[in-house]
């Protein structure tokens, strides 16, 4: 008779602790309201800001704005920073072309051809040899290189892929690999092979635009990272048909540029040709600096385990008078991540903390190739480790125009959920049934989704650090990085639901007894 009363007292007091649970849960998320998003959505994306481009005094006022925000909501900041911000260094190139020969003809930077310095600064090669490498792949379903010896030489290469019956013949799929848009992922093996340089080929470049010449001569703001297998390249030089076909010869030029409009494989044609190559450049540096801002809520019993809420707060800056504003890229994940925040610093006022930490981060870089978040996987703050989850929030306030299942005004995107553990999309489902009942839309969520959203924010930084992640996104539409992504287009009744359901599965994750299990392999795949 005891053991039984123990035992009605045992399940009352675990089913009053669930229920309670489940009332803070749902009493928190209501603190998450659409006008409160509004008002600082409208100070993100304001002209103030002017774009938020990573680099720029508009991506400094943005984060001067979140940290005040992460101030007064009451979050702490992590002791090795200072105060809320991560601080990153930043380069950028200019570049200052002086001579390309291929023989004895010179050619005419912006109107034969145009380049990406490799990743090593010597500002001149030469070669003595051209050899043609297809599209330049080599994978285990396809491989231009097979029986080529490519050491000390220029290797020609197109731009592409092959593809047979619809199908990529690396991929072995209809969808494309990402050898079919990635010119760097070819100079990285061209130099794991021991080229000298590549000569880029695309079919449909007779003549090269003029903007695309200005732009080749400044690079992209970038992370200056030790020199490894992925990220070393060889320098890619892009070359007009005309040029191509001064290499090739009239008669081969054109039989070969026959086979690659029409994407077929090319990894049995035969060129080696004994020429003189010379290419000279100046590399000039420019140190900048940019950051991540990041706060916490400090969990009871499970304190030293971690969840992440994260969101870029970069955008594309200005292009001359136009000021790109990113209300919908993502001034509405950087706002989500500061409601969420509020909501939490109530709870933990309140007496009903979460036993794990909750650590809220915006970072910048992410439209310049997740660089902060490159950044923080490589300089952590919290253990990686001990880090349970990343629930990511990237465009979570317009309605996708494509969308035509369904109910377009109650949906959102979901990313990642079944992947690296099994214990994430039960939670997620099983949270947004109880609490929202949005559209839980899985369009995105394979990795090998042409538009290769898996690996597109900032999430993928923790995913290839083994931490189980969740990317919540709206679609792409009509304003994607364009001037009129603005604060007028915002649902915010759908943007006030949806980030109610990302606050409450991290209320769920926070909570729980035990970590996610990591007992799923990270997709196969890259940037």
């Amino acid at each position: 008779m005891k053991i039984r009363s123990a035992g009605l007292i045992l399940l009352l007091f675990f089913t009053t602790n669930l229920f309670s649970q489940s009332g803070n849960a749902l009493k928190y998320s209501e603190t998450i309201t659409g006008a409160d998003l509004k008002k600082h959505l409208t100070v993100v994306a304001s002209a103030e800001m002017e774009g938020r481009e990573t680099g720029t005094e508009g991506q400094r006022k943005a984060a001067a704005y979140i940290e005040t925000q992460f101030k007064n909501i009451g979050l702490q900041s992590p002791v090795s920073l200072n105060d809320y911000i991560q601080n990153y260094p930043l380069r950028k190139d200019t570049l200052i072309p002086k001579t390309f020969k291929i023989g004895k003809k010179k050619y005419d930077y912006g109107k034969d051809y145009i380049m990406t310095p490799g990743s090593g600064n010597d500002d001149e090669f030469k070669s003595k040899e051209i050899i043609f490498a297809g599209y330049g792949i080599s994978d285990k379903n396809y491989d231009d290189y097979a029986g080529k010896d490519v050491k000390g030489k220029v290797v020609a290469v197109f731009f592409g892929e092959p593809k047979a019956d619809g199908k990529s013949l690396v991929s072995g799929t209809a969808k494309a690999s990402a050898w079919a848009t990635s010119s760097s992922k070819k100079a990285i093996l061209a130099k794991q092979k021991g080229a000298e340089a590549i000569l880029l080929i695309n079919t449909s470049l007779d003549t090269l635009p003029v903007r695309m010449a200005i732009n080749s001569l400044k690079s992209n703001v970038y992370v200056e990272r030790p020199t490894n297998a992925d990220n070393d390249k060889v320098p890619i030089i892009l070359i007009t048909t005309s040029v191509a076909k001064d290499i090739l010869g009239t008669q081969q030029m054109a039989s070969v540029m026959a086979a690659a409009k029409a994407q077929n494989q090319l990894n049995e044609v035969v060129f080696d040709k004994k020429i003189k190559t010379k290419l000279s450049y100046k590399k000039i540096n420019i140190p900048s600096a940019a950051s991540n801002v990041i706060g916490y809520i400090k969990g009871t019993d499970k304190k030293s385990e971690y969840v992440f809420l994260t969101a870029h707060y970069d955008h594309l800056g200005k292009r001359g008078n136009d000021i790109y504003f990113g209300a919908d890229d993502d001034g509405s994940g950087t706002v989500s991540v500061i409601e969420m925040a509020q909501a939490f610093s109530k709870a933990k006022a309140d007496g009903n903390g979460p036993r794990r930490t909750v650590v809220f981060m915006t970072v910048s870089g992410e439209e310049k190739g997740l660089l902060g978040s490159q950044y923080y996987a490589d300089h952590p703050v919290f253990s990686l480790d001990s880090t349970d989850v990343d629930l990511n929030t990237d465009m979570v306030g317009r309605i996708d125009p494509a969308r035509t299942n369904g109910d377009s005004t109650n949906y959102v995107y979901v990313i990642g959920d079944d992947k690296l553990s099994t214990d994430l999309k039960p939670i997620s489902t099983a949270v947004n049934n109880k609490y929202v009942n949005l559209e839980l839309d899985y369009k995105f969520n394979d990795p090998n989704d042409p538009e290769r959203i898996y690996y597109r924010s900032d999430h993928y930084n923790f995913a290839k650090n083994g931490v189980p992640i969740i990317f919540f996104f709206d679609g792409i539409h009509k304003d994607y990085h364009r001037p009129t992504d603005t604060v007028d287009k915002i649902n915010f009744d759908l943007m006030e639901k949806r980030v109610k359901l990302i606050f409450l599965t991290a209320w769920e994750i926070a909570n729980r007894d035990a970590m996610l299990k990591r007992d799923l392999r990270l997709p196969e795949g890259s940037r």
